[in-house]
């Protein structure tokens, strides 16, 4: 090792290692590098990535992360015109002098373009062993795939034929042509993502649904007992199907409970929101009010609903009208002989 100041050099199998201490550098092969200890640091490093983005955004993440980087140094070897069987033998050497684990690269095939890379004890092992996981990760694969997709100039991508987290002795990776990208893999990843995003927005709109339907049936249409054998039912806002069908059964059902014989509906809250739709719910509500013994009262009918009423054909003729709900309630009461003073 030579020193010189602050400066200290030295050359591992071949490859020049220099640290400046006065600037606070280090040299991998006249490059800026930096070291960082493997099971706290780095391992921290992944764990927040994980953390932040969840399991399968992080291991995406690092593969992609991992094959850009190969790409880096497969054309930095591509540049020098190195044939494939010497980057072959170049890569273990660089990168056990870097600390990145050990690697063998066999099975190389420059007609086929696979490759295959055995790997022992790698910096990414020794972070997945501390992290508790059972299964190696994604970087070191797409690493490699990204090397090769740059030294043999087409998509290269990998399988994993064995796992030394798994128990054995070596991870394998065989690495042939594929139309696999990054690029498609980051698309695929977003498809998913906003496809589950989807399908809980769906779930929580089907809950919410159900919740605002309890609650327009709680609220909406109120069957009120204003006095003996006199029931009023206010109308409010527009009638759909489910509420139509929801205030026709709640009134029915109510009618003989309050032993109506007098149903006043209020049409004062349908302003100009009723339709031929509407008025065909209420015409079945005072038709089957009237089967079981109860007469209807139409009141609150404003000219203009009036006028809206006649449009839809509906026969007024068949109802007592009135203008409010006081002059509805005096004549259901004139009706059982009675009056207020």
């Amino acid at each position: 090792m030579k020193e010189a100041g602050l400066v200290l050099e030295t050359k591992i199998d071949g490859f020049n290692f220099n640290w400046d201490l006065e600037k606070g550098q280090f040299n991998f092969e006249g490059e800026d590098s930096v070291l960082f200890w493997i099971s706290s640091a780095m391992k921290s490093f992944f764990d927040t990535i994980e953390e932040i983005s969840g399991k399968e955004t992080s291991s995406l993440v690092l593969e992609t992360a991992g094959f850009r980087q190969g790409m880096v140094v497969g054309k930095f070897f591509k540049d020098m015109n190195l044939h494939i069987t010497e980057v072959a033998n170049i890569i273990p050497r660089i990168y056990a002098s870097a600390g990145w684990g050990k690697f063998i690269i066999t099975n190389v095939d420059p007609a086929a373009k696979t490759a295959r890379v055995r790997t022992v004890d790698s910096w990414e092992y020794k972070i997945n062993r501390e992290q508790g996981k059972t299964e190696s990760g994604t970087f070191l694969p797409g690493h490699f795939a990204g090397i090769f997709s740059a030294v043999f100039g087409r998509s290269i991508w990998y399988k994993k034929e064995s796992d030394q987290l798994a128990g054995h002795e070596y991870t394998e990776l065989d690495f042939f042509p594929s139309s696999v990208t990054v690029e498609e893999n980051i698309h695929d990843l977003t498809r998913r993502e906003e496809s589950k995003k989807i399908s809980e927005l769906e779930k929580l709109v089907e809950v919410r649904t159900l919740e605002l339907k309890q609650l327009v049936k709680e609220i909406s249409s109120p069957v009120i007992p204003v006095l003996d054998g006199i029931v009023v039912v206010p109308l409010l806002g527009r009638y759909d199907e489910f509420r139509s069908e929801e205030l026709v059964d709640k009134t029915l059902h109510s009618l003989p409970k309050h032993q109506a014989d007098c149903l006043i509906l209020d049409l004062t809250g349908l302003n100009q929101s009723i339709s031929a739709y509407t008025v065909e719910f209420l015409s079945k509500l005072a038709a089957a009010a009237n089967l079981i013994g109860t007469e209807t009262i139409l009141v609150g009918i404003s000219p203009e609903l009036g006028t809206k009423i006649t449009e839809t054909n509906f026969n007024l003729s068949k109802f007592n009208c009135f203008t409010n709900l006081q002059h509805g309630i005096y004549y259901a009461l004139s009706k059982k002989g009675r009056k207020i003073f």
